[in-house]
């Protein structure tokens, strides 16, 4: 169905929250998660509505053009839709986690399934992984230098984990050189000295607990001061996070054939076109996205990372 897909890293900033709705725990505002691995995930729907979002506010001429905007025609026309957007983004799946540890404040942690996930992500975007899978035994962590150990162990939060036999450099080496675009960023030499790798099971606990929770006071319109029965709680993914998704794309679609352009993008083009930009019009490559809700307080911001030329 698509002709050109890119492999798409997300990088937060600010704490993330992509919410998922009401909850029966205590935590009133969750976050979204996958059912099957309970890892934090972003909805395509969502991800592409922040980016349509996004494009109205860079590509201002555009959005005034309706359906025959580049906007309409990457995207879809929002109202009495003649055709469907040509673009098309996946789910985001959790590839790296901030934990706090004792030494160097926090690693990036990850595990087998979510590097299996990344790199499967990453041949179907044909984005070269010359690395395998690793396998972590319980209580064990992989690391990629000794920077982050204390007496030869790692202390994750309350949680003590042996060194085990072989370490992640070359895998740290590779997200660090796709995740960021520069070389040299800070965080970029952060992952490169302090990527850890636990077994999927001791990864899970940080997955389901190791997120921010903030309690919130609903405030009544007429007092001004605090309405009585109004604290909730909302869950926001940790800054520092990261998650990869693929982003997909077809040949720009038209009801009839007669309605076609001249200048109708082909499907790398179209990525090229989002990601790069096109004529003045600035791409989301590199730059920072605004996703999810309490975009007021600051919240939601991710840079965005493409990999791969779309065919």
């Amino acid at each position: 169905m698509f002709d050109a897909t890119r492999l798409v890293f997300y990088y937060a900033v600010t704490p993330v929250h992509m919410g998922a709705g009401s909850a029966i725990g205590a935590i009133d505002n969750p976050i979204q998660r996958e059912v099957h691995t309970q890892h934090p995930s972003f909805a395509g729907a969502g991800l592409k509505g922040a980016l349509r979002h996004h494009f109205n506010r860079a590509w201002p001429g555009e959005q005034d053009k309706k359906s025959d905007g580049l906007i309409g025609r990457i995207f879809g026309p929002e109202t009495n839709p003649d055709f469907a957007g040509a673009l098309s983004l996946s789910d985001a799946q959790l590839v790296a986690l901030p934990v706090r540890s004792l030494k160097g404040a926090y690693v990036y942690a990850t595990c087998p399934l979510a590097l299996a996930r990344v790199k499967r992500l990453a041949e179907l975007a044909k984005v070269e992984t010359k690395w395998p899978v690793p396998e972590v035994a319980d209580g064990e962590a992989q690391i990629a230098t000794e920077r982050c150990l204390s007496q030869d162990r790692l202390i994750l939060e309350a949680f003590e984990f042996k060194r085990a036999a072989d370490d992640c450099a070359t895998i740290a080496d590779w997200l660090a050189g796709h995740v960021f675009s520069v070389a040299d960023d800070f965080f970029a030499k952060k992952l490169r000295s302090d990527l850890v790798i636990l077994n999927d099971s001791d990864f899970s606990h940080f997955a389901r607990h190791a997120m921010v929770v903030e309690p919130h006071v609903r405030i009544d319109d007429e007092s001004g001061t605090a309405d009585d029965g109004g604290l909730f709680y909302t869950e926001n993914l940790p800054p520092e996070t990261i998650m990869a998704g693929l982003a997909q794309a077809t040949l720009e679609r038209r009801k009839k054939d007669s309605d076609r352009r001249q200048d109708e993008l082909d499907a790398g083009a179209v990525l090229g076109t989002v990601f790069e930009g096109r004529e003045g019009r600035p791409g989301i490559g590199g730059k920072p996205l605004q996703i999810g809700g309490d975009a007021t307080t600051g919240r939601g911001l991710v840079l965005v990372q493409t990999l791969g030329k779309g065919a």
